[in-house]
């Protein structure tokens, strides 16, 4: 079960939670999550850009590889569009496996591919100044460790 949600809406962690539990069904014995905010510091306000079509094939490319490598029994994610305000929850991913390993491997392996490969323009406004935002080194070298 795959469900990928791209939405100004604010973010439904336990509603999600919810229905994930409900249709993975009983054999799952591990849900694992990620809920990332909006950093603050002098950044005042971070605008999220998409294409929904390349941004959802990319993200659902993304999480058929985490299906392929780790058993699992459901993923979610949902991530924010548009400005969002420090403190404001941008992004949820949910795995469902039999086991804990899996479900939390495979939810960190899906946040590293998120950073670095998911279809989104990002601009962060600090004071009058706009700047976009690219992916770091390091979220490379995140997303490295799941090379083979």
């Amino acid at each position: 079960m795959i469900r990928i949600v791209l939405s100004d809406a604010a973010i439904d962690f336990a509603g999600e939670v919810r229905r994930l539990r409900d249709l993975a069904g009983d054999q799952v014995g591990a849900l694992a999550s990620f809920l990332g905010c909006v950093r603050g510091g002098d950044v005042t306000s971070l605008e999220l850009q998409h294409h929904p079509r390349m941004t959802e094939d990319s993200i659902e490319k993304m999480v058929r590889q985490a299906l392929a490598r780790w058993p699992l029994a459901g993923v979610t994610v949902v991530h924010r569009i548009g400005e969002l305000k420090p403190g404001e929850e941008i992004v949820l991913v949910l795995t469902a496996s039999v086991h804990r390993r899996e479900a939390l491997e495979a939810c960190d392996f899906l946040m590293d591919y998120l950073k670095t490969e998911a279809v989104f323009w990002k601009r962060e406004r600090r004071g009058d100044a706009v700047e976009w935002v690219q992916s770091t080194e390091q979220d490379y070298a995140q997303k490295g460790r799941w090379d083979e």
